[in-house]
């Protein structure tokens, strides 16, 4: 690997990093952190729906499955369409809006409209 394709330190923002194992390192202030980690900034955050299509900000899903809200007597119902929705990092990928109010959804329940 060249030091051209070398990422930057996270912490000091400083392009003295080489690698070290399964980490690289900052030569100037001693941070270490995984590659894995960079190769995630470098390709985004990837979320598939139940079909397997790459799953976007902004995109309107549906449900494929009636989804009882924790906490609450709501379902909400198959075919519920839901638009402009968020992806996060975590278990429950997709942030978005329903009727049922903000909720956090597992791409596995979704597929895009």
């Amino acid at each position: 690997m060249s030091t051209d394709n070398l990422p930057k330190c996270p912490a000091c923002q400083e392009d003295m990093t080489y690698p070290d194992g399964e980490n690289y390192v900052c030569a100037q202030c001693g941070h270490e952190w995984p590659m894995t980690a960079a190769i995630e900034e470098e390709v985004g955050l990837i979320v598939k729906d139940a079909n397997g299509n790459l799953l976007a900000d902004g995109d309107t899903v549906t449900l494929i499955k009636d989804l009882k809200v924790k906490g609450s007597s709501t379902t909400l119902k198959v075919g519920t369409k839901i638009k402009g929705i968020r992806l996060v990092s975590g278990d429950h990928e997709v942030d978005c809006k329903t009727e049922a109010g903000n909720m956090l959804l597992k791409a596995c329940f979704l597929k895009k409209a």
